[in-house]
């Protein structure tokens, strides 16, 4: 730099306020008192490598006529020939494809064991999940019958149990409640005292009758939510939105299911003990529901406690012993299906009902009713709580097929997926049935008892034929007590994922406090508030890391030119006078401030500098006034000030997605407050976006394309250079001015 350019200020180094450097070490020496540097300084002298500028051709970015892209697409689109259409139904009906090439020696015995074992593990949680939806027992029943059936013609995965599933089953449930009291508000309490009327009075066959329509009612709520969930499922996999699912992390959907099952466990409570009690909706249901539960614990039912006491000794041992046993079986015992024969033999000898007034399931009708159309009247009431259960059924479901893909080391389709989980509710919705979607539980069963495809779903359905057409009715005297038992047990998996939390939080922090405030919102607020405000947290909590991201000086590993952070590593080099800063995020609007405060504060704060100078600028020119014949008068005087010891600032750009309009500001910024005290900023390793962005946003004009290196290595022997260079013409111009 020659005399001539050098600013009118007289400030060395020392003279800077220690606030204007990033650290201790950082205070040049003459300023410091006993401070020490851990990292080594290579001087720009010290065997410095020749500088070679890497040069990259760009590829030549094509005209698009996007006219005749639209057109040559629609042709592609409208062609027909028998290869397509022969393509297009198999992709439709993958059952066409691997029905075809099904080993009948290798896969049948596999395929119908697992196939029995779901369904009799299906018939118990058909029955008890229904009551769950506020549903008639053979609804249940016939909604796991069709999906079995719907899910093997249109399905992609050779191993997840489609069916009735407890999560769905609990908002429809909510769904059903609602609509019910609005439409006759007087059933709940009707139905709540048919437990004290004993005698077969016209109050009771009034009382039966207003149930039967309540039945009825419901069920046609439940199909309605159902066909329009299908519909939703079907629309996003036309439209190819699976995406949507990408919103559901794994933290999100296991703490919404936690707290799920606390709304659960809470529901059946009360047939636990006994209690004939209106269900809560709503806000804080769960809350409402335990204080109706204790405002009423005088009235518990002894034989039902007694019972479920008794079932809860047998389920929950044998379900620890399946679980410990699981590769020693070849079958888990059917544990349910054993207790739910067992309860119905003892409450039907036994008398239960009429000696100790306890609840029972009741007449379970044999065959099937006639299809029967959604009420076209409820879509309006019951569109919105759809959409949160057709994104909850098909995430799962979605999930599960390719997770156990992956294991098995074959592929699904996503959008068949859909499609498929959509069709199972769609169909099902004309025959009385609820919605329906993967289940882990079953899916683990039917994967463990040798399942080889979806030919297993065909015998699981046979049972449940079996049951419908002449078991069903034998269920009659099956105590409600059992059925909230069972489903409570099945419980248990989602209940034992808070001994995960130490893992989870050793992992993740950022998971852990989603998981929490999902688990929370959902058992607190409700199911569907629950799982919004979980997915807006999770978003949020993706904007607050991008807001305050990690950021950090790098050091040069000399063997490998690796750059890494000084604070994470030992022995890393630097060269004297130059910084290089890595910032570990997007650099946009939210946090453009975050990225210069880390900046100077890592590196040499210009703002402080400059007005340090200006401070020094006005002390000096007080220092040197003159006076001329009695007239007092002010005379500028050469100025100089010794140069900062950093000279470049090098910018890693590797972990910067993208940048925004506020971002490319910064950036400029940046790079002028820098250049105001001498100080070069110099951009390395910009994805090819970034490099869009800068020359879009014209941060560097055509003669400066020399200030974006293609790697760290580059732009800091750059800087070595470009400072010789200077230090020659500091040189060559003193030598001229002696002269």
């Amino acid at each position: 730099m020659s005399l001539e350019n050098k600013e009118q200020h007289d400030l060395s180094p020392r003279d800077l306020p220690e606030e204007a450097y990033s650290s201790p070490s950082e205070v040049p020496l003459e300023a410091q008192r006993g401070s020490s540097n851990d990292v080594k300084q290579l001087e720009t002298n010290d065997g410095c490598r020749p500088y070679r500028r890497i040069h990259m051709e760009p590829q030549e970015k094509p005209d698009i006529n996007i006219k005749k892209v639209v057109i040559r697409k629609l042709q592609k689109s409208c062609q027909c020939s028998s290869g397509k259409v022969r393509n297009m139904i198999f992709d439709f009906l993958p059952v066409l494809r691997w029905l075809p090439k099904y080993d009948l020696k290798k896969n049948i015995l596999g395929d119908m064991m697992s196939g029995l074992i779901v369904g009799i593990l299906l018939v118990p949680q058909s029955i008890a999940y229904s009551l769950l939806a506020g549903q008639e027992p053979i609804y249940g029943l016939y909604t796991s019958f069709f999906a079995s059936i719907i899910y093997c013609l249109f399905g992609t995965s050779r191993h997840i149990s489609v069916g009735i599933f407890g999560i769905l089953c609990l908002m429809i449930g909510e769904v059903v409640d609602r609509e019910v009291h609005k439409a006759c508000p007087d059933i709940a309490t009707t139905s709540s005292s048919l437990a004290v009327v004993s005698n077969g009075s016209e109050l009771v066959n009034q009382t039966l009758d207003r149930l039967c329509n309540k039945s009825s009612y419901a069920i046609k709520i439940g199909s309605t939510v159902t066909f329009m969930a299908g519909v939703y499922q079907v629309a996003m996999g036309f439209f190819q939105v699976g995406f949507v699912s990408v919103y559901l992390s794994d933290a999100l959907l296991s703490g919404f299911v936690l707290g799920a099952s606390f709304t659960i466990l809470t529901s059946q409570a009360k047939y636990l003990l006994g209690l004939s009690l209106p269900r809560s909706n709503g806000i804080g249901s769960v809350i409402t529901t335990w204080i109706h539960i204790f405002r009423n614990i005088h009235k518990t039912n002894v034989c039902d406690l007694i019972t479920s006491l008794l079932c809860l000794l047998v389920l929950l041992p044998t379900k620890e012993l399946n679980e410990h046993f699981k590769d020693k079986l070849k079958a888990p015992i059917p544990t349910e299906l054993i207790v739910v024969v067992a309860a119905t033999l003892a409450s039907h000898f036994g008398k239960l009902h009429e000696t100790y007034n306890s609840s029972i399931a009741g007449h379970i009708p044999t065959g099937f009713m006639p299809p029967k159309a959604p009420d076209w009247s409820l879509i309006p009431n019951v569109a919105i709580d759809a959409i949160a259960i057709s994104i909850i059924g098909f995430a799962i479901t979605v999930s599960l097929s390719e997770m156990f893909a992956k294991k098995h080391g074959y592929t699904v389709k996503a959008n068949q997926e859909m499609y498929a989980i959509g069709f199972c509710n769609i169909i099902p919705s004309f025959f009385h049935c609820i919605t329906t979607s993967a289940a882990l539980a079953k899916t683990l069963v039917k994967e463990s008892t040798g399942c080889q495809s979806q030919l297993s779903a065909i015998v699981t359905a046979l049972v449940l034929l079996l049951v419908l057409l002449v078991i069903a009715p034998l269920f009659y005297s099956l105590q409600k007590c059992v059925l909230g038992v069972i489903t409570i047990v099945n419980l248990r998996g989602a209940l034992l994922k808070f001994r995960d939390l130490p893992k989870m939080w050793r992992v993740s922090r950022m998971d852990t406090v989603i998981w929490f405030v999902t688990m929370l919102s959902s058992a607190l607020l409700s199911t569907e508030i629950g799982l919004l405000v979980g997915v807006c947290f999770s978003m949020f909590c993706v904007i607050l890391r991008t807001q305050k991201p990690k950021v950090s000086l790098l050091g040069l590993e000399e063997e490998s030119e690796t750059f890494e952070s000084i604070s994470a590593y030992k022995n890393l080099q630097t060269k004297s006078g130059i910084k290089v800063f890595r910032f570990i995020a997007p650099l946009y609007y939210i946090n453009k401030e975050c990225f210069k405060s880390s900046l100077y504060k890592k590196t040499l704060n210009p703002i402080l500098v400059k007005a340090a100078w200006k401070k020094a600028a006005k002390r000096k020119l007080k220092e040197e006034t003159v006076i001329f014949s009695g007239i007092q008068d002010e005379v500028s005087v050469q100025l100089s000030h010794d140069p900062l010891e950093l000279h470049t600032i090098v910018i890693d750009c590797s972990a910067i997605q993208f940048l925004d309009t506020a971002g490319i500001h910064t950036l400029k910024e940046v790079r002028r407050d820098y250049e105001a005290i001498g100080i070069q900023v110099l951009l390395a390793q910009c994805n090819p976006s970034v490099r869009d962005s800068l020359t879009r946003g014209e941060y560097c004009k055509k003669e400066e394309d020399n200030l974006l290196f293609y790697s760290l290595s580059e732009a800091v022997a750059f800087a070595v250079d470009s400072q010789k260079q200077k230090g020659v013409c500091v040189l060559n111009g003193l030598s001229l001015s002696g002269d």
